[in-house]
C-alpha cells in the first residue's frame, strides 16, 4: 500500500508585503490541500524594514481561510514565554485549532540593541532557554482544563476555579506562576515545530526530542535524513514526532524526487522551502500537487479541520486535569 506523504511550504519571511499579500498565498496552498504554511519573523532590524509580526499576519490569514495549518515563527529571545504562549493561543482560537509554533532563537548584536533587554548569548545558551520556554508555553496551555470555563450568566460563574492551576515553573531563564489568562487552546496544545540539520547534533536537537511535534529537516540525502528521523525518534522516545525533509528544489523537478525520496528516506514528508512564493507557489500547487496524487502519494483535500488532524496527532489532555483524576 502507498505511504501518503505530508506536505507543507515555507512562504519566507513575514515582511515588507501586506497582510492581504500573505493571506493570498495561504489560500492557495490551502487550494492544493497542504498541511501547513511557515511564515518567519525576526527581531533583527538588519532583516528588513517594514517587516509585520508572523502571528499577527497568520491571525489575518486564518478568518480567510478555513484548513490549512497556520505555523509562525516566535523567536524565544527578547521576549516572555507567557506573552508567547497567550499569543499562540489567540491563534488558535482564530483559525479555529490550526495555529503550530516554528522556535526560533535570536543571536545578533542588531536585535539585542533594537530590543534592549539584554546582551547578545551564545547560540548554545539560548536554545537552552528555548527549550525551557517550549515547556513553560506547554504547561500555561494546560493550566486551563478543557471544561474550566462555565459561562453561566444566571449564577455569574464564567470559571471554575478548581479547573485552573499554577504552572510553578522555576528554572534559570524564567520563573513562572501562572495559570494562562487565555482559555485552553483548541487543540490543547498548538504543535511545536523546530528546524534541525541532520548533520549537526546542536543543543535543538534536545529541544526537538522534549517538545516538539513536527521537525523539518535539512538532510543531503535519503540515507542521511532515515538515520536522523531514527536517532530523533530513539531520543524523544515517542511516536508523535514528525518529519518534514526541507526541499530547496526547482518545482519541475519536484514529482520525481519528493516520490524518490519518500521512498528511500521513511520520513513522513517535506517541507518546500521557496525562494520567491509569488512565483513559485502557483507551480507548486497547479504542476507538483496533481502529479504526486497522480502517484498516491498525497491527498486530494483535508480530511479534518486542526493541524493535529492533517498531521495525525492526538489532542493531548492537559497534564493537570490527569494528575487531578489519578488522586481521586
Amino acid at each position: 500500500m502507498t505511504r501518503e506523504l505530508h506536505l507543507s511550504v515555507a512562504l519566507g519571511s513575514a515582511g515588507p508585503r501586506s497582510a492581504a499579500h500573505w493571506t493570498g498565498l495561504v489560500q492557495l496552498a490551502e487550494l492544493g490541500a497542504l498541511d501547513f504554511v511557515t511564515l518567519d519573523d525576526s527581531l533583527d532590524p538588519a532583516d528588513g524594514d517594514g517587516r509585520l509580526d508572523a502571528v499577527a499576519v497568520l491571525a489575518y490569514a486564518a478568518a480567510r481561510t478555513s484548513r490549512i495549518g497556520l505555523i509562525p515563527t516566535v523567536t524565544t529571545t527578547h521576549t516572555e514565554p507567557f506573552h508567547t504562549s497567550s499569543a499562540l493561543a489567540t491563534l488558535d482560537f482564530v483559525s479555529e485549532g490550526r495555529a503550530g509554533w516554528l522556535v526560533d532563537v535570536s543571536t545578533t548584536g542588531e536585535a539585542a540593541r533594537a530590543v534592549g533587554r539584554r546582551d547578545p548569548a551564545p547560540a548554545p545558551e539560548l536554545w537552552a532557554e528555548a527549550a525551557d520556554a517550549a515547556e513553560v508555553a506547554a504547561r500555561l496551555w494546560d493550566s486551563w482544563e478543557d471544561d474550566a470555563e462555565i459561562r453561566d450568566a444566571g449564577t455569574g460563574r464564567f470559571i471554575d476555579r478548581d479547573k485552573l492551576h499554577y504552572i510553578d515553573f522555576e528554572g534559570p531563564h524564567f520563573s513562572v506562576r501562572g495559570p494562562s489568562i487565555v482559555p485552553r487552546p483548541p487543540q490543547g496544545r498548538p504543535p511545536i515545530a523546530v528546524v534541525l540539520d541532520a548533520q549537526g547534533r546542536d543543543d535543538r536537537w534536545e529541544l526537538a526530542a522534549r517538545h516538539a511535534e513536527i521537525v523539518l529537516l535539512d538532510a543531503a540525502g535519503p540515507a542521511a535524513a532515515r538515520e536522523a528521523r531514527t536517532e530523533l525518534l530513539k531520543r524523544a522516545d515517542r511516536d508523535d514526532l514528525r518529519v518534514l525533509i526541507r526541499v530547496t528544489e526547482s518545482p519541475d523537478r519536484l514529482p520525481e524526487l519528493l516520490a524518490d525520496w519518500h521512498a528511500e528516506a521513511g520520513t513522513d514528508g517535506f517541507h518546500l522551502v521557496t525562494t520567491d512564493p509569488t512565483e513559485e507557489l502557483p507551480a507548486v500547487i497547479h504542476d507538483v500537487v496533481p502529479a504526486l496524487r497522480a502517484r498516491g502519494l498525497f491527498r486530494a483535500t483535508h480530511s479534518g479541520r486542526t493541524l493535529r488532524d492533517h498531521l495525525g496527532l492526538i489532542r493531548p489532555d492537559s497534564r493537570y486535569a490527569v494528575r487531578t483524576e489519578t488522586a481521586l
